[in-house]
């Protein structure tokens, strides 16, 4: 393993649907905070493991990192998958490894990757009721 250099942040961004994560890595005593909460806290406990996803993937080659992730926006599982492509792409640009890059992309692409679904927007007269909403045929 390579010498860490202490001074060393990394920061990243990542993204799914209205949620935005915000992540700083920099080497520590391997704390994991999102939003002020350590993440043993965070629930529910499927968000959770979501969140965790890249440091399994990781495993030891990253060594002893502390991790703050601030996320705004969305829902639950949205600011989830936010975090953790922050954090995945975080630790990509930490190690400058490309075998944890491929094996990342391998398990699950929208980790490092934004997801480019977004809703469609209105259209006029009937902005209100949805973007492709009709008025309801009457056959008599």
């Amino acid at each position: 393993m390579e010498k860490v250099d202490k001074t060393k942040t990394v920061n990243t961004i990542g993204k799914r649907k209205c949620a935005i994560a915000r992540a700083t890595i920099k080497a520590g005593k391997g704390n994991i905070i999102i939003n002020g909460i350590p993440l043993e806290k965070v629930e529910p406990y499927l968000a959770k493991l979501k969140i965790q996803e890249p440091f399994i993937l990781a495993g030891t080659s990253i060594g002893k990192i502390d991790c703050h992730v601030t996320v705004v926006g969305g829902g639950i599982f949205g600011q989830a998958d936010a975090a953790r492509q922050a954090i995945a792409r975080g630790l990509i640009k930490w190690t400058g490894d490309k075998d944890l890059q491929r094996k990342i992309v391998e398990y699950d692409r929208t980790m490092i990757s934004y997801d480019p679904r977004r809703t469609e927007p209105h259209k006029p007269c009937r902005s209100k009721q949805g973007a492709r909403r009709k008025r309801q045929l009457s056959k008599r």
